[in-house]
């Protein structure tokens, strides 16, 4: 049942129990209603303005596609693996303070330095990056393969 239908029952209630306009709580009940009727339909109309922005996000993101898959090419494999060399981005590392459990975002040159505070906790970090394992897939097509 929509709200504009329960709104609907409701008024059918009130006129079938006899709920009159003459008495204070009936205006009250009728002023309730009319105001309860408004908000359904305004309700009903975003709902659907709303499905109707949801189909053009939807037909955005397809074009969208289609130009990604027209400029970038087709992929060769199912990996992921060209989304990451297709940039120029800087690669980013999530580390977390083992002292205050906050996740911190460090890049190659920080990663590189080996070391630093951390911007919650002032807790010295360091890092050694002769542990850390090569994440690469094992596609064949990302260069070094994993071992």
């Amino acid at each position: 049942m929509t709200i504009t239908e329960k709104v609907s029952y409701l008024k059918g209630l009130c006129e079938g129990i006899g709920i009159s306009d003459e008495t204070n709580e009936g205006r009250i009940f009728k002023a309730m209603i009319d105001i309860l009727d408004d908000m359904a339909l305004t309700i009903s109309d975003m709902e659907d303005g709303f499905a109707e922005v949801c189909e053009q996000v939807d037909a955005i993101d397809e074009d969208l596609g289609t130009l990604e898959e027209d400029f970038y090419g087709e992929e060769e494999c199912d990996c992921g693996c060209e989304d990451e060399d297709d940039f120029d981005e800087e690669e980013l590392y999530e580390v977390t303070c083992p002292s205050c459990g906050e996740s911190i975002c460090i890049d190659e040159e920080m990663l590189d330095i080996g070391q630093m505070e951390c911007p919650s906790c002032g807790e010295h970090l360091e890092f050694d990056i002769d542990d850390v394992e090569d994440d690469e897939c094992d596609c064949g097509c990302c260069g070094e393969d994993q071992e």
